[in-house]
């Protein structure tokens, strides 16, 4: 124990804060994330330090004594940080909390230690080590245990815990998610019976646990609690419409609830891509709006990729994820989703390809890796024949980038050259002449050559009856 105490100040920075201590008349202690990481042998970023009394204070003698000159001070909550050498460092005050129903901004009065671990969320998370020369383990609600034990828990009562600050129910799943740990079923009941306080957390700070679960070696482990303990249907009501199968004589569909939870877990295995994990969740999120049962068939989901795609953005702007480039590839990911799967079931040609291609641009890597992930049939036959056919799609996508330069690929010939050669009598003509232009070139009819192209369109311009300018 005490070479782990020792090794919690083996960081240049947290030694430098146990001499800054030592120099000066303060109670602090190491509390929280750095800890519970120091004793689960993870690297944290962030350094939390408890000051019994005059914590911005020492927060700003602490800043002078390491030369960092911006000190970020908020004086409602008794805490400040600063940033030394890459690390966050933020100073708490101790501090007592007390809640109404209606907000998670607690009133706050300076307390003891003791008090400082009382309000913490989790026992993992109130474990604290006196700084100073000998170091000390504080440990009042058994966090080392329930670390050994791979628990979550809360040091007091978690009814009261969730109720007074809500958005700790979604940190409760994300450490779960992140860390392989289980909740403790007095504290998941209690999630339960609170999930409804949930309204009164902004958007923003539920989206930001959300998308650490997201980002989670196992993104389903959170998926599956956030479900059972009926928070996901507050803010994601259309992930849960995908629960659930249905028979109709003797014909049924997957569960695309539990198919959903699998494709991201399989992208989560193989990339860390924050947004390519957002597709795999909304690749199918219309099928329940697209479901149909044809008797000789089944059921369908005609144009589920279409629909999706068109949905990404108004469930982004209600989750306030951003509306720029992210939003526009998950939709463009949805979109697609189904082009390279549909390839295998067809010959291929070389203008399918490259028709994907250019409507992938950089992301067809992303999008092959998608539909790989997407690949989850239980029968093993069929699982290898799909995953072989994908590999083929794929050659063929290496070999007309190879020989056509296509990636990225953009006419030369743009709408300005137009205006500029032909006199168009509607707008329309403009955009039939550029989507004739982009056929041709895609069918391999034409190469994308600037006077080869700039020929074409003037010759079916004239064929069209159009009057050239040159």
């Amino acid at each position: 124990m005490q070479a782990l105490l020792d090794k919690a100040f083996a960081r240049p920075v947290v030694a430098k804060i146990r001499d800054f201590v030592s120099q000066n008349d303060y109670q602090a202690f190491l509390i929280g994330g750095y800890v519970r990481d120091l004793f689960l042998y993870r690297d944290s970023k962030d350094i939390d330090i408890v000051v019994e009394k005059n914590g911005i204070q020492f927060a700003n003698e602490l800043a002078k004594y390491l030369g960092v000159k911006k000190v970020a001070v908020f004086k409602t909550y008794g805490t400040a940080q600063l940033v030394y050498k890459g690390m966050e460092i933020e100073v708490v005050n101790a501090r007592k909390e007390s809640y109404t129903t209606e907000s998670r901004n607690p009133a706050v009065e300076q307390g003891t230690l003791q008090d400082d671990q009382n309000r913490r969320d989790f026992t993992i998370n109130a474990l604290a080590i006196k700084i100073g020369n000998k170091p000390e383990l504080i440990d009042p609600f058994n966090g080392l245990g329930h670390l050994d034990q791979q628990i979550i828990k809360t040091p007091l009562d978690p009814d009261l815990t969730f109720s007074d600050d809500p958005l700790r129910m979604m940190r409760a799943i994300r450490f779960a998610c992140q860390l392989g740990f289980r909740i403790e079923e007095k504290t998941f009941e209690a999630i339960r019976k609170n999930a409804h306080r949930l309204e009164i957390i902004s958007q923003e700070r539920i989206t930001t646990e959300f998308n650490k679960i997201m980002e989670s070696p196992v993104p389903s482990i959170g998926f599956y609690l956030l479900e059972e303990a009926g928070l996901l249907e507050l803010f994601f009501p259309e992930f849960i419409e995908l629960k659930g199968t249905e028979r109709i004589n003797g014909l049924s569909h997957k569960d695309n609830f539990h198919h959903t939870l699998e494709v991201l877990d399989n992208v989560a295995r193989l990339s860390d891509k924050l947004w390519l994990r957002y597709a795999a969740v909304f690749h199918d999120i219309a099928k329940p709006a697209t479901k149909r049962f044809e008797p000789k068939i089944g059921f369908t989901f005609h144009g589920h990729e279409d629909k999706g795609s068109r949905m990404v953005k108004p469930i982004f702007r209600r989750m306030k994820l951003p509306l720029g480039d992210p939003m526009k590839y998950v939709s463009k990911m949805v979109l697609l989703h189904l082009r390279p799967i549909a390839l295998t079931k067809e010959i291929v040609t070389d203008s399918a390809i490259r028709r994907l291609i250019v409507d992938a641009e950089d992301d067809i890597e992303d999008l092959l890796l998608l539909c790989k992930c997407d690949i989850t049939s239980k029968n093993e036959k069929k699982k290898v024949k799909y995953l072989n056919n994908l590999e083929e799609v794929r050659d063929k996508i290496q070999k007309v980038i190879a020989a056509d330069e296509i990636r990225n690929w953009q006419p030369l010939v743009t709408g300005n050259h137009l205006m500029e050669w032909i006199s168009f009598e509607h707008p329309r003509q403009i955009g039939e002449l550029k989507s004739a232009l982009r056929e041709a070139i895609l069918e391999g009819e034409l190469s994308n050559d600037f006077e080869v192209s700039k020929q074409f369109v003037l010759d079916l311009a004239s064929r069209n009856g159009l009057t050239l300018k040159t």
